[in-house]
């Protein structure tokens, strides 16, 4: 009792004390109160300071995933710089960002200087890194053309994008852009950062940078630029691919005049100064003669910079790297894409096309991702994903038969089926009834690879395709391939690349064949730091006795089937057509003991071709340009196929160099001049056949019992 009192005694005494406390405070603060407009401040304060905080927090959260982009060493990093050779030594290209801190920024033309601050970030040296005023300007031009026309990033924004960020357009990217603006600005100076600017920016040309740029353009030091040809290249910072000389010189000049009104609205140029070099425009080094694959080098650079984060280069950043890249072969593939493109692309409304050549152990030999490499960047053979159609076929037919359920002969029943509401039809919806698997295979029925996907999985088809999938990933598929139940007739997606890598197994044999470009690569030094043959060999994935029947099948294909005009004279080609729902899609995959190519038609925005299949113009490419590479070369054998007698007449490939044959020494190749000089003398004579056609019928009019014209020389 005596503790439950003293309890409730000091519970009574401390309520009395507080509400005395209290009641101390109500009274002083009721002298703090303010009335009329010192009020309305003091909420007003009072509010800014609540929401002030509440921002501070929420700007705190935003910056941190941008901080997080940066390093101690952020500014000393190093960044790969190599360049690339062919597959017999000769330079190619080269890729990456070498800085070169040999130039100060005092020694760059002040007349540079001006057209990039008047073109860029006329405020440069006035903000803080977010050029405000331009920003607004930028967004109300922007909506008033309804699109991006102009754009509000400061010079700091579009360096600290080059340096920590990619280009992906996100509002996510944008604020990082800016908070790593300011984190820039509060350790560089303003001229530190225009130096950097000039150093890491992208210029066309696989260039970065303005003293690459100066000399890949020019062929001189930017010390010497002239005001046209610094208009010219402050232009390129936009639209570097647009605005490229070496690719479009007038969109270039118009560019360039752009930069001089720009100039001249910046008070930095007079109008007599502008007009002066409008009428004496720059002129750069014709560099269209000069071969650039810049496809297969945008992918290499990849692979490159994948070995590199692996640690196969050590600290290494200055690499030279030894491709498989033959440029006769390049040149082949992308005289065939173009030519067939440009004669029959609108008759069949077919905008666009990828191919990839392989040697059968997955070596590289070409790659065309699109057209026209300065309109489009997109690796069309690497990163479009595109149905496969029938080319998906021989997956199916291997797991098939290494399951042991078929044989090239066995009678199958091309029939209705159906899985669920689901039921495939054949390209002339009909049935052909019993045949062989072989005769299948060659008329691209549908019914039977879904009949195999049920027989794989003993009745259910979804157990069938989990096997087909597996089967398709181990040849070397790597996409996402959907379990759909029309999966087994190509309606997946794939690359054109892991086609021509999963058709690479038939013709080595049963083995991986993993896409690779990179021989050997050396460091800055000339020293061999790294070699493919070093690697773990390819691995037996298929047995021999299934490929052999897969090879025999696909032969019939080519010879007797869909695959038709893929046929070459004297040599043993097997493949596999393709074709997907309203002609989205056309396919030819083909193969001999030599190479693997794959090729693709369609339309960047998924339309319809007008019922283009695979066995007319991707057969017909394939065969273009694989005839100058393997006509009259000596053949190897493809499992399960005899090589026809007299197929290897001649034991040198048509692209052999001289050495090469008479075995005084390697691999030689024509040198880039005599390859340009070689192109020239093929142009004029074509430009001399119509003329020489034209000679020809006057004289056969005219000349009695000579009127047989003359046979036509046949060129590579």
């Amino acid at each position: 009792m005596a503790f439950d009192s003293k309890v409730d005694s000091s519970l009574y005494d401390a309520s009395r004390d507080f509400n005395e406390v209290w009641l101390r405070i109500c009274a002083y603060s009721d002298r703090l109160r303010v009335r009329g407009i010192a009020r309305i401040a003091n909420e007003l304060a009072c509010e800014g300071l609540t929401l002030g905080l509440a921002g501070g927090v929420v700007l705190v959260a935003l910056a941190i995933p941008a901080f997080r982009e940066t390093s101690e060493d952020w500014l000393k990093r190093p960044e790969l710089a190599v360049t690339f050779l062919d597959r017999y030594g000769n330079e190619i290209g080269k890729r990456g960002i070498l800085h070169d801190d040999t130039l100060a920024i005092q020694d760059i033309p002040d007349v540079f200087i001006k057209a990039v601050l008047a073109t860029e970030d006329r405020r440069f040296y006035d903000h803080f890194g977010i050029d405000v005023i331009g920003t607004f300007r930028a967004a109300s031009a922007n909506a008033r053309a309804e699109g991006v026309v102009q754009g509000g990033s400061s010079i700091t924004q579009q360096l600290a994008k080059n340096l920590f960020l990619n280009n992906e357009r996100s509002l996510e990217r944008k604020v990082k852009e800016a908070f790593l603006a300011l984190w820039l600005e509060s350790r560089l100076t303003k001229n530190e950062i225009l130096k950097l600017y000039l150093d890491r920016a992208y210029m066309g040309g696989s260039t970065f940078g303005i003293v690459a740029a100066t000399e890949f353009y020019f062929g001189k030091s930017v010390k010497d630029l002239t005001l046209p040809e610094a208009a010219m290249l402050a232009g390129l910072f936009k639209a570097p691919s647009k605005f490229a000389p070496h690719v479009n010189l007038p969109a270039a000049r118009a560019r360039a005049s752009d930069v001089l009104s720009n100039m001249v609205a910046a008070n930095v140029l007079s109008e007599g100064q502008a007009e002066m070099a409008r009428r004496n425009p720059a002129t750069p080094i014709d560099r269209r003669r000069e071969v650039s694959p810049d496809y297969y080098l945008d992918w290499a650079f990849e692979e490159v910079k994948r070995l590199a984060d692996e640690g196969a280069f050590g600290q290494e950043r200055v690499l030279t790297v030894k491709t498989g890249l033959d440029i006769f072969v390049q040149h082949s593939a992308e005289s065939a894409m173009e030519e067939n493109l440009r004669r029959d692309g609108k008759r069949f409304n077919a905008s666009q096309g990828a191919m990839a050549v392989l040697e059968p152990d997955g070596n590289v030999r070409a790659m065309v991702g699109g057209r026209d490499y300065g309109a489009s960047q997109f690796n069309r053979a690497t990163n479009a994903l595109r149905q496969p159609g029938s080319s998906y076929k021989p997956f199916v037919y291997t797991t098939a038969l290494e399951a042991g359920l078929y044989k090239p002969n066995t009678i199958v029943t091309d029939a209705p089926v159906c899985i669920g509401n689901w039921c495939p039809n054949n390209y002339g919806r009909s049935y052909s009834g019993s045949m062989p698997l072989v005769t299948a295979l060659a008329k691209s029925i549908n019914t039977i690879p879904v009949r195999m996907s049920l027989a794989l999985g003993k009745g259910n088809a979804k157990i069938g395709r989990a096997k087909i999938i597996e089967m398709s990933h181990r040849m070397g598929l790597t996409t996402n391939l959907e379990d759909t139940p029309s999966l087994p007739i190509g309606a997946g997606v794939v690359t054109v690349l892991d086609m021509a890598s999963g058709y690479a197994v038939f013709a080595n044999g049963g083995k991986r064949a993993k896409p690779y470009s990179a021989i050997e690569v050396r460091n800055g030094r000339g020293e061999v730091i790294w070699r493919h043959d070093s690697e773990a060999p390819p691995q037996q994935i298929i047995a021999p006795s299934v490929i052999a029947d897969m090879n025999f099948m696909l032969h019939r294909v080519v010879e007797g089937g869909t695959g038709g005009r893929a046929r070459l004279p004297g040599l043993v080609v097997a493949g596999k057509t393709g074709t997907t729902n309203a002609y989205r899609d056309a396919w030819f995959v083909g193969f001999t003991g030599n190479l693997v190519a794959s090729v693709w038609l369609g339309n960047d925005d998924y339309t319809s071709t007008r019922n283009l299949t695979g066995g007319v113009l991707p057969a017909q490419i394939w065969h273009d340009a694989m005839a100058p590479i393997l006509v009259g070369t000596e053949q190897k054998p493809l499992l399960g196929i005899d090589v026809k007698p007299g197929a290897a007449e001649k034991p040198v490939a048509a692209n052999t160099p001289p050495a090469a044959e008479s075995g005084r020494g390697g691999p030689m190749t024509l040198s880039r001049r005599s390859y340009e000089a070689l192109n020239d003398v093929t142009d004029l004579i074509k430009a001399a056949g119509p003329r020489q056609r034209a000679a020809g019928a006057r004289m056969s009019k005219g000349a009695g019992d000579f009127g047989a014209a003359a046979t036509p020389v046949a060129m590579p």
